[in-house]
């Protein structure tokens, strides 16, 4: 009675503290059309403490969205543009001499800020692409001899295009993990592009973005996410999801056996189960169910999952075996 006493003061608690979140939804409205599925997976990750790769074709206000999502959380943004050319000391910083005192000193790069926008990743070398992984996983950066703590909240949001392959390099697999989402951004609508259309060209102006929302806002939330109750029944669930990518014949899909070169690795576990969780919150519950797991498995486990060749060949998506995987796994 008591447990049931706690998460109804919990859930009451949340749907207070929420609130935050219509306020930035609306404002991001002003300036973004549609996409309100992919703004959800961003409240997410910054809900979360995760990173996300959005991927999409060219003109889907992908940048657009993350710099008006900064701006609207009052938060610090730095927007690096990944090229060919590019080196390490241009994203995490260098050592430089001073002539002055005859010694070197750190010179912190454009990585410091609270929201990275890592503008077409995968245009870089996998030298560059790794010089962020410290940054992803430990929230610091080791420049010479010296280690800087990044602020808080920190988080990475990483673009691509699938379509364009020249003069690209696909992201070594140690840094696809460390990101807790990949979001598919997908056209508009008839009705959206519409809209964004007369935007546009009728108004000509780009409308301006207040901060509506404040970093200790994030925080507060963050500690209420961190009390959301997970049945021990849903835990098993997420665990039974992943470990079926793994080895599908094991579970009983005998057909995937071939179809996937490797699965999710225990990582996938961690952000499924925080994903689900800032979902829970996102709608106003103390709890999570199997549904917010389902909701958020496909964002989740999309990019840590490798078809193999056979499956390739047959056009077999990670999304189509995540699909066979959701229905396959008993949901408790």
């Amino acid at each position: 009675m008591q447990h049931a006493e706690e998460l109804e003061k919990l859930g009451k608690e949340i749907v207070e503290v929420s609130t935050f979140l219509d306020r930035a939804a609306d404002e991001l409205s002003r300036r973004i059309v549609g996409q309100k599925e992919v703004i959800r997976r961003l409240f997410i990750a910054m809900l979360s403490n995760g990173h996300v790769l959005l991927e999409g074709v060219p003109g889907l206000a992908k940048t657009l969205m993350v710099k008006t999502l900064a701006a609207a959380v009052n938060l610090t943004f730095q927007r690096i543009q990944f090229t060919p050319d590019m080196l390490p000391a241009d994203l995490i910083g260098t050592m430089i001499y001073n002539p002055k005192d005859m010694e070197f000193s750190p010179h912190r790069g454009p990585v410091f800020a609270n929201v990275i926008l890592a503008d077409e990743i995968n245009r870089t070398p996998a030298k560059v692409q790794s010089a962020l992984l410290e940054a992803m996983q430990e929230r610091q950066v080791t420049i010479g001899s010296y280690t800087f703590p990044l602020p808080e909240p920190f988080l990475v949001l990483a673009t691509q295009n699938p379509i364009e392959h020249e003069g690209t390099y696909l992201l070594p697999e140690a840094q696809l993990d460390r990101f807790m989402m990949k979001v598919m951004v997908e056209y508009p609508s008839y009705d959206e592009e519409l809209e964004i259309m007369q935007q546009a060209t009728v108004s000509m102006k780009v409308p301006s973005i207040s901060a509506v929302v404040q970093p200790e806002e994030i925080v507060r939330a963050r500690s209420l996410i961190d009390r959301i109750y997970v049945d021990p029944r849903v835990q098993r669930y997420i665990v039974d999801l992943v470990v079926t990518t793994r080895d599908p014949a094991r579970h009983g899909l005998t057909q995937l056996e071939q179809m996937i070169e490797y699965g999710a690795s225990p990582r996938a576990s961690i952000f499924l189960l925080l994903a689900a969780k800032a979902h829970a919150f996102l709608n106003h519950r103390a709890y999570i169910t199997p549904e917010d797991v389902k909701a958020i498995a496909y964002d989740t486990l999309r990019h840590r999952l490798r078809p193999s060749y056979e499956a390739e060949a047959d056009n077999v998506r990670p999304d189509d075996l995540i699909r066979q995987i959701l229905q396959h796994v008993q949901v408790p």
